[in-house]
């Protein structure tokens, strides 16, 4: 890779952005693409748009923009994009209210923020996000506040657009001062939004609150240069450089609102509600800016118990951003992190930080007062998982049980600080499940935040989540030892569809080897059937129930084959893995294998090397696990 020719090419990327040119000359851009004009919240979520949405089959829909950082909140960031960024699009009252995210530590709210602040910085690099403001000016003001307001309505019928917000104290001095009120003359410039050079985006973070100056908002007087130009209400005496005035256009970040001294807080109240601020010894001056904050759950209730912040509450719109609940986005965010860490050269064998995600997870749910499910089932459904006796409509019935669910439970961090923990510990390149099921559990007397209540269920949650990883590591054994697996589960499966079919239409069984007609093998169909638990008198339904599936399929033009019942797939796969558990148990148990024994192992640990993402170390730790599980 030539390091410096990559940077010439940005570079001249970062030059074909640039266009300067007068008022007049901007009119005509508008008027060929009247999206420049558009206000800050519409850019935002054109932004989400333009990154692509997936419509599900369940009609909710996934946002592209945030699933490279995001997992398993996609009811949140939903609700989080229609509710609010859409409908502020649409110029609808919610964009005059604060974005107020809340949620528990880790859960992902700082992400969210970040993820809108560096999508805004790329957007505005495009042709759709292009902004453009007066040249010179340190708000990045919209050059169409220079249309005064008794030809605005004429202009935004023949352009097809909304013009809102005043001109500045500034650019009002500069237009009749340097261009002898000629407005057609005003020069533009297109600019392209950064944080690193306060351009479009902001982030104010309260500080001690005796030193703190509401200068860090609005901007404040340049003392120096009233000499120069005689009075303070002069706006070239004033530097208009706080964060309010320079996210002007875009977003501006107020990082733990909440904590924040009430004066800084009063400041937001004209600018939400009425699109502008007071700063100096000015008129009020319009911004035209996201604002959004980010708190905890515990500050917000006691920010709303106190009656002096009714009218700023009311000015807010407060989105829950909980924690995941899906297992699989768990791991997703574990591995996320891991990556980003100096953890990233360790193995970590297959299935350990799902063990990590079910512990994690039983944490946050609630328990329902629906009858027949359990945590462990709770879980599962929300995983997308099959639960024999439920539907989607059950998991949606769950989903509503508890609008607080997620908001509190073992926090992605802990889990990376345990793994961190058991690494150092272990002093290895590889960790497995066992190893971070126990640094969990020995993280949890180191924890001052877990009560002493808390800690009893989750040593109860280490424990499911340890069972859990039992079967896992089972069945992931079993499968290595099954030679041709998928062969061997297809003639399984064939050999039983023969004999359900057999039993359906009252007709013979074909030997496929002597060619004699025999009865359908009652003997053969129970013993896959009682692996999933069909009892003898719900046999013949689920005999039929199967029949059907394969006429539905056959109707399609499609072929029934092992992945096409899921019950089916888990009652031939424990059919298979009970046929072999002696095999196994004596294979992985032995202390003194002998030589067919050590082939056969030598054999299994090649293939969970080479199949299932195995280290060396990590499979022969797996097999003598597996052998003590077995031999219990």
């Amino acid at each position: 890779m030539d390091i410096l020719k990559r940077i010439a090419e940005y570079r001249a990327r970062e030059e074909q952005l640039v266009w300067e040119g007068t008022f007049a000359e901007y009119l005509e851009i508008v008027r060929k693409n009247p999206h420049v004009a558009q206000t800050a919240h519409s850019r935002v979520y054109n932004m989400i748009k333009h990154a692509g949405i997936e419509h599900n089959e369940d009609g909710s829909k996934s946002y592209k923009f945030f699933s490279r950082e995001i997992y398993g909140l996609d009811r949140a960031i939903e609700k989080l994009v229609e509710e609010y960024f859409h409908s502020s699009a649409m110029r609808l009252d919610v964009r005059k209210r604060i974005l107020l995210l809340m949620g528990p530590v880790s859960g992902g709210k700082s992400t969210i923020v970040t993820m809108l602040k560096r999508g805004l910085e790329q957007f505005t690099r495009t042709d759709e996000g292009a902004v453009y403001a007066i040249k010179g000016c340190p708000m990045h003001e919209d050059p169409l506040h220079l249309i005064p307001n008794e030809l605005r309505s004429d202009i935004e019928k023949e352009l097809g657009i909304i013009i809102e917000g005043n001109l500045s104290p500034y650019n009002q001095m500069r237009l009749d001062t340097e261009y002898g009120g000629r407005i057609e003359d005003m020069p533009v410039e297109r600019i392209v939004f950064s944080e690193a050079k306060r351009r479009g985006i902001g982030t104010f973070s309260p500080s001690d609150p005796k030193s703190q100056d509401i200068a860090d908002l609005t901007g404040s007087i340049d003392f120096s240069t009233i000499t120069q130009y005689g009075s303070e209400s002069d706006p070239r005496a004033y530097r208009f450089d706080g964060e309010l005035n320079k996210a002007n256009r875009g977003l501006m970040e107020f990082q733990e609102m909440l904590k924040c001294d009430e004066k800084f807080l009063w400041n937001l109240l004209s600018l939400t509600q009425e699109g502008n601020f007071k700063a100096g010894r000015f008129a009020l001056i319009s911004a035209d800016e996201l604002i959004v904050a980010h708190t905890n759950e515990s500050e917000y209730k006691t920010f709303i118990s106190n009656k002096k912040n009714e009218a700023l509450q009311s000015r807010m719109i407060v989105m829950r951003i909980p924690y995941n609940l899906r297992v699989s986005d768990e791991e997703k965010i574990y591995s996320k992190l891991i990556k980003q860490s100096d953890l990233g050269h360790v193995h970590i064998a297959p299935h350990s930080l799902r063990a990590a995600a079910i512990f994690s997870t039983l944490t946050r749910l609630k328990e329902s007062k629906k009858q027949g499910v359990d945590l462990l089932k709770k879980l599962r459904l929300y995983n997308g998982d099959a639960v024999e006796g439920f539907k989607e409509s059950d998991i949606k019935e769950l989903q509503n049980e508890f609008a607080d669910e997620g908001m509190a439970g073992i926090d992605p961090r802990y889990v990376i600080n345990r793994i961190s923990s058991a690494l150092i510990r272990r002093d290895t390149e590889c960790i497995n499940a066992l190893d971070i099921l126990r640094a969990l559990k020995d993280g949890l007397d180191q924890s001052p935040t877990i009560t002493k209540e808390d800690k009893e269920r989750y040593l109860t949650f280490i424990n499911v989540a340890r069972k859990e990883y039992d079967e896992l590591a089972k069945k992931e054994v079993q499968k290595a030892f099954v030679y041709s697996y998928e062969e061997s589960a297809k003639t399984l499966m064939d050999n039983y569809l023969d004999n359900v079919e057999s039993y359906c239409n009252k007709t013979k069984v074909r030997d496929p080897i002597t060619g004699e007609e025999m009865d359908a093998d009652e003997k053969l169909m129970r013993s896959i059937e009682e692996q999933i638990g069909i009892s003898e008198n719900a046999k013949k339904a689920f005999r039929e129930e199967i029949l059907i599936r394969i006429s539905a399929y056959a109707r399609k033009g499609k072929r029934f084959d092992y992945n096409s019942h899921e019950r089916l797939r888990e009652a031939i796969e424990k059919k298979l893995f009970a046929d072999l558990k002696d095999v196994v148990k004596i294979t992985t148990s032995s202390k003194t294998p002998d030589e067919t024994q050590l082939k056969k192992v030598n054999e299994v640990t090649a293939r969970l090397i080479d199949e299932h993402g195995y280290c060396p170390i990590c499979a022969n730790e797996l097999l003598r696990y597996v052998g003590s599980l077995l031999n219990r």
